[in-house]
């Protein structure tokens, strides 16, 4: 009998044999690529916070500096700190649902951590501060480990490729004392732009391919929502048109086995994975 996938994040349980859960994205960053999820004032980020929490966000993950890996949004890291120490305290002080910070360097970290989140995202993989993995050991928190675009690996298929980086940061993760169980995956949709193929075709390789992670034997998280992989398949520039085809991502990710969506749209997207997972049940997978 095959072995459950299964992890928790700050008391949310993730993997086979429990609902696949959705995570609110907020940005506090107005370099993000999508608009429509900056919010930069207190009480407006309080607001679609709570607002996420009703419409079924199992986490909320905040961001202080853009990620996209083909915008320029760089900010120092005391910078960054700043903000999402700000943007974490409001949110974990006054919204029942855990706080993860998107952030890949110890400092912004340490201040989102100590202001009250209790997961970090990071789309380097714990690959770009080598402070960031024992500083996430020490506070006892969960962590998101994403691939991204880095040295090696060339030549390979995208899910080879991505195994191998996902398999290094596990890798970095343990030997700093992460436990296991605290340690979800995500294979970074709109995270790979030179690889020799096309990156809307790299992503759909991914979704695709989507069940041979779990042989990383850690839950799988992905990150669809309005990326410019839809944008390209669906002719649309705008992210703000984006909703149907990242619903339809969303989907297509849960029948092949994801068991976290990070999106922008709680209330569409907590739909779109009913459907979806009541679909993945009648196959008789978990």
């Amino acid at each position: 009998m095959t072995t459950p996938i299964r992890a928790a994040l700050a008391g949310v349980y993730l993997g086979d044999g429990v609902s696949v859960a959705v995570m609110g994205a907020l940005n506090v960053s107005p370099g993000s690529f999508y608009a429509g999820s900056v919010v930069t004032g207190g009480d407006d980020l309080l607001r679609a916070a709570e607002r996420m929490a009703r419409e079924g966000a199992a986490l909320l993950d905040v961001g202080a500096m853009s990620t996209a890996p083909y915008l320029s949004g760089s900010i120092s890291a005391s910078e960054e700190a700043e903000r999402l120490g700000w943007a974490v305290e409001i949110l974990a002080s006054k919204v029942e649902v855990p706080v993860s910070a998107d952030t890949s360097r110890a400092e912004p970290a340490r201040a989102a951590l100590e202001a009250g989140a209790a997961i970090i995202n990071d789309v380097r993989g714990l690959t770009a501060d080598p402070a960031l993995a024992p500083l996430v050991a020490g506070a006892g928190a969960g962590v998101i480990l994403m691939a991204s675009e880095r040295g090696g690996a060339e030549g390979q298929g995208p899910v080879d490729a991505v195994m191998d980086l996902l398999e290094e940061s596990l890798r970095t993760a343990t030997q700093a004392g992460i436990p296991e169980e605290r340690i979800v995956v995500d294979p970074g949709i709109g995270f790979f732009r030179r690889r020799g193929l096309a990156w809307h075709e790299w992503d759909c390789e991914i979704l695709a391919g989507l069940g041979r992670l779990r042989d990383l034997g850690r839950p799988i998280c992905i990150g669809v929502s309005r990326k410019s992989f839809v944008g390209e398949i669906a002719g649309e520039a705008d992210p703000g048109r984006r909703l149907p085809g990242s619903l339809a991502a969303a989907a297509a990710a849960v029948l092949g086995g994801a068991h976290l969506v990070r999106a922008h749209d709680v209330a569409e997207t907590v739909q779109a994975v009913r459907v979806a997972e009541a679909i993945r049940r009648s196959r008789g997978e978990a």
